[in-house]
């Protein structure tokens, strides 16, 4: 049988107000991917057949691929200094950045997905990703400031 520890440093803290606004901005983002996924799949078999199939799944993936990431990593590092998040967030952007780019390049000369559809879906994709975020902060309840250690500030008594 194991004993709780009594180190400060082992017992796991509450998540953060900002740990909840990535959370949810990752939960909405992966229902909304899913979504268009699937109805662009629809529209894409009606309009293209199965290029508009796989222009829906292939532009769902690239929005997946380019914000699902940030959001990933946004709340890998919120608890971490500002350095360090800002630090890991631009350096995935400047990869993920060059991923997508080198997709792009790679799916030009394929004729098995619709262009236009691919990158209607890849558009609607991105400004629905960035309105769920928006969402998602703005409803967050941040603090300016969160105590590192609740209840043992200058100011509490001791235990």
């Amino acid at each position: 049988m194991t004993t709780p520890s009594s180190n400060p440093e082992q017992t796991p803290r509450p998540p953060s107000a900002a740990e909840g606004a990535f959370r949810a901005a990752l939960r909405d983002l992966l229902v909304f991917l899913a979504v268009l996924a699937a109805l662009g799949s629809l529209v894409g078999y009606l309009v293209a057949g199965l290029p508009g199939v796989w222009s829906a799944l292939m532009g769902a993936g690239v929005v997946l691929i380019f914000s699902g990431t940030t959001v990933v990593s946004m709340l890998r590092t919120a608890s971490s200094d500002a350095t360090a998040f800002a630090g890991t967030v631009a350096g995935l952007w400047l990869a993920k950045f060059l991923v997508v780019v080198v997709i792009i390049v790679a799916l030009r000369p394929h004729d098995f997905y619709d262009k236009p559809l691919f990158g209607i879906i890849v558009i609607i994709g991105a400004i629905g990703a960035i309105t769920l975020d928006m969402r998602a902060v703005r409803r967050a309840r941040v603090p300016y400031l969160e105590p590192k250690d609740p209840g043992h500030g200058p100011d509490d008594p001791p235990a």
